[in-house]
Order: C-alpha cells, then structure tokens, then sequence
C-alpha cells in the first residue's frame, strides 16, 4: 500500500522539491502551509508520517505538535540549536532534520520512521525494549535511566541491529538530542551504556569493532 505523505511547510519551493523527490519514490503526497491547513489535512489525508516546519504562519509547529497523535513527525526546520531540537523531540517529534539538508538522508529517516510507526513506535533487540516516543529503556521489564548521549547511541544501534555503526554515524545521532557528541567523549558514553545495560541484563549487549565503530550482539 502507498505510503500517504503530509508536508507542512509554508516555503513553496523546498516544498515542491520535497514533494518532488518523494512522488519519485512512491510516496502519496499532500500539502498544508499553515498550522490551520495543517489540521485539516491531518484529518481528511490521514498520513502515515508528517514533515513538519516549525516556523509556520498562524500555528506554529511547535503547538501543532501536541495535535498530532500516534503519526511519525519529522521536523524540518532551519532552526539548528542544540535547546530547539531538544524541545521538540521531548514535545512528541520522532526526529529532527535542519535546513539544508541531503535528500538521501531525508529519505533514510523518512524509512526509518515508516518502519517504526508499524510497530507502535518499539524498537527491540533480545530482551531491551526501546520506545521511541517515550523515551523509555527497559531490560528483561526493568526501567532503565539513561542519559540522552546513552539514549542516542542505543537508538542507533538498535535501528541497525545486527549492523557494525560508525563512530560518525553514531556522533550523528547524538547531535539530535545533547550537544555532547565529541569523539573523544564517545567511549566513555559508550563504557557507561554498556554497563547499565549489562547490570540490568546480566550480558554485555554492545561489541566494539576495531578501527570502525559499534554493534549489538546476541
């Protein structure tokens, strides 16, 4: 079945770029350019995932945000602060994407959603149960506290389970959510996921692979 794509954006040319590029690849596309057209597109399209601009006339995006139930939202948005993507993830956006950005990349993320949204927003690997909508971590049932850098790093190894991550790929996915994504800081993050997760389950999920980066292991 098409995937129904809903763009919300008052830029007329990226969103003719965007529409573009996804009519391409098979997805069924509609438009709104105010948070007021917005609403109703939600209604009468019933899309499977949201691109959402943040600064739109009339409705903002981040008021529309607590709108939107149980759709997938990506924001998209030229707002690149460290405090703005954070607001919005912890509002109810699944991710988060500045402008300019690649069309590859858009398209990965958009898949990536698509898939997630089919399993109520779950990921698993084994016994850990990641929630992307919540934020929630849990092993064999028990809650686990992470951090937002922890948070990060087990989501992208949980979205490529079974996968070698690299180190950039990783620091990637962290700049979404904390601004701490140095390199030289990535082991330690790594050291102290490795060991919540193990104390909660009894084994050691993560395995380094020399010289390239990280996987999870059964």
């Amino acid at each position: 079945m098409q995937k129904r794509i809903l763009i919300i954006d008052d830029d007329i040319a990226i969103g003719d770029m965007v529409q573009e590029l996804l009519e391409k690849n098979g997805y069924a596309v509609s438009r709104a350019y105010s948070g007021i057209e917005a609403l109703t597109g939600i209604t009468s399209f019933s899309p499977d995932l949201i691109l959402l601009d943040l600064m739109l006339p009339g409705i903002c995006g981040e008021d529309l945000l607590p709108y939107i139930k149980k759709i997938p939202v990506i924001v998209v948005s030229a707002k690149v602060g460290v405090d703005d993507k954070v607001a919005t993830l912890l509002g109810g956006a699944a991710d988060y994407i500045t402008k300019p950005f690649d069309t590859k990349e858009l398209l990965a993320r958009i898949s990536v959603q698509l898939r997630l949204g089919g399993q109520g927003g779950e990921l698993s690997f084994e016994n850990i149960k990641l929630n992307v909508s919540d934020f929630a971590v849990t092993v064999n049932g028990t809650p686990v506290k992470l951090t937002k850098s922890e948070y990060a790093i087990l989501l992208t190894l949980m979205k490529n389970s079974g996968k070698v991550v690299t180190k950039e790929k990783i620091m990637n996915e962290m700049e979404s959510l904390t601004p701490d994504c140095e390199e030289n800081s990535l082991r330690t993050h790594i050291g102290n996921l490795r060991q919540k997760l193990r104390l909660a389950g009894g084994k050691d999920y993560i395995e380094a692979v020399w010289g390239i980066g990280y996987k999870l292991k059964s």
